[in-house]
């Protein structure tokens, strides 16, 4: 007896595994994501502006990167003691125009260098509202706590997103040559600020958007139901965090199991559970440290590791703490 709707997900054109490289960029879903992508030690980036919620600020960054753009302190703004950019999430910011500068651009650029290897691209979108400033139009990516007074508040349509999407995926394809994939996912989040229905018509606009893409590129941009497994699936409170409004771990863990079971080879997810066991293993807190026992312990594991790794040689490369 089934208890709850079970969404159908398409299994993708190809499989992922540990010789793949992952870009993932959106709101704090992608955060969740990209977790346990690196808890499993995938070669992976993620947000190198920090968190991003619209499909705009999410294109734009995106060209930034295909362009190899760094910033200046022109593209900077001071407000009360601290220096930031519209583009990029409050911990970016700096006491100092430089401070800020040397916090941004290296990320810049070490997420610009991994663009020529990267295998597949995800992206999730929270919200089709947006904020322009009004004193150039600019849709920035964070408010900062500037006074309301500032902004215009607009909601993206279909049109505007698939059109600008479009034109950034023939970027994508002549830039990143070994592009194999672009995943678009919607945040289960809720963005309870817009209302009840104003998140709605949020949501539904992106999953629009996210349909007529798809449809427009098949195999090559493909959608994954976050959005419906926390919806129809997980639909019960009782899999949402204190605020009600974000998925609570135990949703994200179930849908990060959703995830990984469709777009993950065999091989890479047997890698994968052979690697909890080593990676428990390795975070074992013993009672008696100095015992022969837990030396030979230790001295087991680390060869299994090591085996592990000359099997698989894309196995991460993270050194390992015991």
């Amino acid at each position: 007896m089934n208890f709850f709707t079970h969404i159908a997900i398409s299994r993708p054109p190809r499989r992922f595994s540990y010789a793949d490289r992952f870009l993932l960029l959106g709101s704090c879903f992608a955060q969740n994501m990209a977790g346990y992508m690196k808890e499993n030690r995938f070669d992976m980036d993620v947000n190198p502006f920090g968190t991003l919620y619209n499909p705009a600020s999410i294109s734009r960054a995106l060209r930034i990167l295909l362009e190899g753009k760094t910033f200046s302190s022109s593209d900077l703004f001071r407000y009360g003691e601290r220096w930031y950019s519209w583009m990029h999430q409050g911990s970016f910011s700096g006491m100092s125009e430089a401070e800020c500068l040397e916090t941004i651009n290296p990320r810049l650029i070490h997420a610009e260098e991994r663009l020529g290897g990267l295998s597949c691209l995800i992206i999730t979108w929270g919200t089709a509202y947006i904020y322009r400033l009004r004193s150039t139009g600019e849709v920035v990516s964070n408010c900062h706590k500037v006074a309301g007074r500032e902004f215009m508040r607009e909601r993206l349509s279909v049109e505007d997103i698939v059109a600008d999407w479009g034109e950034l995926l023939g970027l994508l394809v002549n830039r990143c040559p070994s592009l194999q994939q672009i995943i678009l996912s919607v945040s289960p989040i809720r963005h309870w600020k817009d209302g009840a229905h104003g998140n709605q018509l949020s949501k539904a606009t992106l999953l629009l958007a996210a349909e007529q893409l798809e449809q427009k590129y098949p195999g090559f941009v493909q959608y994954f139901p976050a959005y419906e497994i926390m919806m129809d699936e997980l639909r019960d409170y009782r899999f949402y965090a204190d605020d009600m409004l974000h998925p609570s771990p135990q949703a994200v863990e179930y849908i990060w199991d959703s995830f990984r079971t469709n777009y993950l080879t065999e091989e890479t997810l047997a890698v994968m559970e052979e690697w909890q066991q080593i990676n428990q293993a390795l975070h074992h807190r013993p009672l008696h440290p100095e015992s022969d026992a837990y030396r030979e312990f230790m001295h087991q594991t680390m060869l299994k590791l090591k085996r592990l790794q000359e099997k698989f040689p894309y196995f991460g490369d993270e050194k390992d703490e015991a």
